[in-house]
C-alpha cells in the first residue's frame, strides 16, 4: 500500500520518463534534499539536465514556466508553501490563466503548480493556511486537490491524478497537496474495511473522479457530508464513531477537481437525505464550502433542508499547538455538528 507521498513522487518519475518535455522548477528541489516535503527527492539524480533549482523568486520561476509552457514544454512549478500562492497572483490571474482566451486558442500552457496546504503541524499563521478558494472561480485556472483514495485498478490515486494533470491537460493547473495527508496510505476498497466505495467520473476538467463513501452495510444515509482533501480523511474518521456510537450514517462526497467544480453528486445526495453539511480546513467566510450550499438551495430550495457548514475560525494559524487546534475543524466538531443537524 503507497502512500499519498510516495504516489506523487512515483507519478513525477513517470512523467518525466514519459515525456521529454516535462521539467521541474522550484526552490530546494535538488538531492539530497529533495524538496521541503521530499516529494521531488531523486528527480534531479535521474533527470539532472530537467529539474531546475530556482532563487527565492516565486512570481519570477512562474513567470519562467509559463514561457516554458508557451514554448510546448510541461513545466511542474513547486511552490514550497501553500501561503506562497500570494506571490504568483498576477503571473496566475492576469497571465497565465487568460492567455489561451486572450489569443483565441492559438496558445496553450500545460503546465501544473504543485503545493502542499493546511495547518496542524505548528508551523504558525504564514506557513499553515488552506488558501485554495482564493483561486476557484478564475476563469481558464483548473485547482485538483487529491483525497488518500484510488479505484481498484489505481486510478484516481493521488499520483494517477497529478500524472494526469501533467500530461493529459493542455491548461494551467494548481495542485493541492495537503501536509498531513503526505503519510497516508491511498486505499481502495478491498483495503477500506469499514467503508463501501463508488464513484462517478466528473465531466467537467480532466474528468476527475467524485469518490462516495458509505459505511458497509449501513442503513439508508441520514446526512450528506462533502469534503476533500485531509478533510475527508477526518470526516471518515468521525463516520465511524457516529454510525457506532450515535447510529448517524452518513454519505460523504469527495470531489477531487474544486474547479471547474461539479455539483451534480452532491446535489444527488443531498436530495435522498435532506441533509447537508459541508467541511473544509479554509476561512469559513466566503469559502468553497459557502459555494456549494448556495448551488444545493438554488437546486432543491423548494425541499425542506437541514444546511450546516463547518471551517476553520476567521482568524490567522496560532503556531501554538493549543490555540491551532480552537482555530481549525476537527473530528470532534465533524461528530457534534453532524449530531446537531440530524436532531
Amino acid at each position: 500500500m503507497q502512500s499519498v507521498l510516495k504516489s506523487l513522487n512515483s507519478a513525477l518519475y513517470q512523467a518525466f520518463t514519459d515525456n521529454e518535455n516535462v521539467y521541474l522548477l522550484g526552490e530546494d528541489i535538488l538531492d539530497p534534499y529533495g524538496g521541503a516535503f521530499k516529494v521531488t527527492r531523486g528527480l534531479s539524480t535521474n533527470f539532472p539536465d530537467r529539474v531546475l533549482t530556482t532563487p527565492i523568486s516565486e512570481a519570477g520561476f512562474v513567470g519562467v514556466a509559463a514561457g516554458m509552457a508557451l514554448r510546448g514544454l510541461r513545466p511542474v512549478v513547486e511552490i514550497m508553501f501553500g501561503d506562497f500562492i500570494t506571490l504568483i497572483a498576477d503571473q496566475l490571474v492576469n497571465h497565465i490563466a487568460k492567455f489561451r482566451w486572450m489569443y483565441n486558442n492559438q496558445v496553450c500552457l500545460p503546465m501544473v503548480i504543485r503545493t502542499p496546504m493546511g495547518g496542524r503541524r505548528g508551523y504558525g499563521p504564514t506557513h499553515s493556511q488552506t488558501l485554495e478558494k482564493f483561486l476557484l472561480g478564475i476563469p481558464g485556472l483548473q485547482v485538483v486537490a487529491p483525497a488518500a483514495l484510488c479505484l481498484l485498478d489505481g486510478s484516481g490515486s493521488p499520483g494517477n491524478l497529478l500524472y494526469k494533470s501533467i500530461l493529459d491537460n493542455n491548461d494551467p493547473l494548481v495542485f493541492i497537496e495537503n501536509k498531513l495527508q503526505y503519510l497516508l496510505p491511498v486505499q481502495n476498497q478491498s483495503e477500506l474495511k469499514d467503508f463501501t466505495l463508488s464513484s462517478h467520473t466528473g465531466t467537467t476538467g480532466l474528468k476527475l473522479p467524485i469518490y462516495s463513501l458509505s459505511i458497509k452495510d449501513a442503513p439508508t444515509a441520514t446526512i450528506t457530508i462533502a469534503a476533500y482533501g485531509y478533510m475527508a480523511e477526518l470526516v471518515k474518521q468521525a463516520a465511524l464513531r457516529l454510525a457506532f456510537e450515535h447510529e448517524i450514517f452518513i454519505n460523504l462526497v469527495i470531489p477531487t477537481q474544486l474547479a471547474p467544480f461539479e455539483v451534480g453528486p452532491i446535489i444527488t445526495s443531498t436530495r435522498q437525505t435532506g441533509c447537508l453539511m459541508v467541511v473544509e480546513e479554509g476561512n469559513m467566510s466566503l469559502g468553497w464550502g459557502a459555494e456549494i450550499v448556495a448551488q444545493v438551495v438554488e437546486e432543491l430550495g423548494t425541499q425542506p433542508l437541514k444546511i450546516k457548514r463547518l471551517a476553520a475560525k476567521d482568524l490567522p494559524v496560532p503556531a501554538s499547538s493549543s490555540l491551532e487546534a480552537q482555530v481549525l475543524p476537527d473530528v470532534d466538531q465533524i461528530i457534534e455538528s453532524a449530531i446537531h443537524l440530524t436532531q
